[in-house]
């Protein structure tokens, strides 16, 4: 190296998607006029970081390097964003300025925004990157005290949480011990209960709450269609009460993803409950879906292994529904911006409510509808025919009476419910062992119907009179083959008999014409 110059550097990582890539960090201090240049492809706010690492320096006790010091971030041709980088550009500068001695320094990996006053403050994607700071074997990583809990669930590399610049440089100068921290994953899963609104306070709606049991059960769509105060929401609401739990597997893909959009609460180091998001029909397309200058998850990623709840579906707009339909049949979102494209999973379960009409009331006893059939046709087609083949149940939900609520017993709990659901998800778990793209009896593909719905002779002659009553395309053909074979595991039948078939089309609602 050239006499006068001296070089340090570190490690630290850049999201993409739901995944990291390494990032190196190099600093150049040489004696001259003083300058301080950020080079790598760095975007505006990894810009200002000099200005936040040089205050943050001299607020730590040190005086500021007056050299002329050059960062840079590789490779070169990955833009960098966000504030990520302040800490371990502060811990490279002061060791290339040689005010601290940190002899191993480029074995370490470090993430941490820094305040003026130098302390370190929480960022957004740790997990992604301590991920991938395993997985290219440095020795331990720095991050925020605020991120250590989220960071520590990745096994195989030491976490050491950290609140200011003076006290990550007295640890790696060996003046001062940290402790790294531990996350037990399975524990922390295991020890998750869903808690809330449970299915014992639904009196009736045995119809409904049967077919939100076989949804759950095959991780198929649900639409719900109902006057207003029939009980969908309510109904909807109880789901995550009967969703099975997640598994480590499954926990550590959701907190990934939330970790990325930054949307984990605190204290809470990992997602250890089925998501169960529910967007107002006012968002946006780029909300929904995923997006933004710089790209983030939307809401069908952060419900990614669990729920996503559309009230009032028609009200959506179009746009941001008509993008859906890719999520929903490849399990993935992919955006694309001028910087490139990257992609989120989105493998979840849809539920939708709606309206039978604008106003509400078509086919309710005790109010007169004031809405046209075209209006009702109208308000029906905002959400499209392809779409709805994409909807494997789809069922009307009837108002219950006063009379019935006083005299009614009350309702299957949730725990019952939920035991059945994960009896009838263990025999999906053994029959696709052998597949890992399908989780589910709703993720089968054509040919995997074909090997698993077999059907009896009564079950045959049952589905072709339904097929002809109904019309059916051929993929709403596949989706009641689909969730009939969820309603025979859910009665322990190995071949899918007539009673399976005939309750699988009974809840094709949307293709009869009796209530528009």
């Amino acid at each position: 190296m050239e006499r006068g110059l001296r070089l340090a550097k570190c490690y630290s990582g850049s999201v993409t998607g739901v995944r990291a890539r390494t990032v190196e960090i190099e600093v150049c201090a040489s004696s001259g006029s003083p300058q301080f240049a950020i080079v790598g492809l760095p975007d505006t706010a990894v810009k200002e970081a000099k200005d936040r690492v040089s205050t943050a320096i001299a607020n730590s006790g040190f005086a500021r390097p007056e050299m002329n010091i050059t960062v840079n971030l590789a490779p070169a041709d990955v833009r960098k964003e966000g504030p990520i980088y302040d800490l371990p550009i502060a811990v490279c500068l002061l060791a290339a300025a040689d005010r601290v001695r940190c002899p191993d320094l480029a074995e370490w990996g470090m993430v941490g925004e820094l305040a003026l006053s130098g302390e370190v403050r929480r960022v957004r994607g740790v997990l992604p990157i301590v991920m991938e700071m395993r997985r290219i074997g440095r020795k331990g990583v720095l991050v925020p005290v605020e991120n250590a809990e989220e960071a520590a669930v990745v096994n195989g590399i030491s976490v050491y949480p950290v609140r200011t610049l003076r006290e990550a440089l007295d640890f790696l100068k060996g003046d001062a011990m940290l402790r790294p921290v531990f996350t037990d994953l399975a524990r922390l899963v295991r020890a998750g209960r869903d808690t809330g609104d449970d299915f014992a306070d639904v009196k009736g709606q045995g119809f409904a709450k049967r077919a939100i049991e076989v949804a759950v059960a095959g991780g198929h769509n649900l639409m719900m269609i109902g006057v207003p105060g029939c009980g969908k929401t309510m109904l909807a609401r109880r789901i995550p009460s009967i969703l099975p739990p997640l598994s480590v597997e499954e926990a550590l893909e959701v907190t990934r993803i939330h970790s990325v959009a930054g949307v984990l609460k605190p204290g809470e180091p990992i997602v250890v409950h089925r998501p169960f998001r529910a967007p107002h029909h006012t968002a946006s397309t780029a909300g929904l879906i995923g997006g933004g200058t710089h790209p983030q998850p939307g809401e069908v990623s952060l419900a990614h292994r669990g729920v996503l709840f559309l009230d009032e579906m028609p009200e959506f707009s179009r746009n941001a529904l008509e993008v859906m339909r890719q999520p929903l049949e490849d399990g993935s979102v992919a955006i694309s911006r001028v910087a490139g494209t990257c992609s989120y999973p989105s493998r979840f379960m849809l539920v939708a409510a709606m309206n039978p009409c604008p106003c509400g009331y078509f086919g309710d006893e005790r109010h007169q509808c004031r809405c046209s059939r075209a209006k009702r046709m109208e308000y029906r087609n905002r959400v499209s025919g392809p779409l709805l083949d994409r909807i494997d149940i789809q069922i009307e939900v009837t108002p219950v009476s006063y009379e019935e609520l006083a005299e009614l017993p009350t309702g299957e709990p949730s725990s019952a419910i939920r035991s059945r659901v994960i009896r009838a998800r263990a025999i999906q778990e053994a029959r696709f062992a052998d597949d890992p793209d399908i989780f589910c009896n709703a993720d089968m593909r054509s040919r995997d119907i074909a090997r698993y719905c077999r059907l009896d002779r009564s079950a045959q002659v049952m589905l072709r009179s339904r097929l002809e009553q109904l019309d059916l395309s051929a993929r709403a053909y596949d989706r009641v083959m689909k969730v009939a074979r969820t309603v025979a595991d859910l009665a322990g039948h190995d071949a899918v008999t007539d009673e399976d078939v005939n309750a699988a089309a009974g809840w094709r609602v949307l293709d009869r014409n009796y209530w528009i």
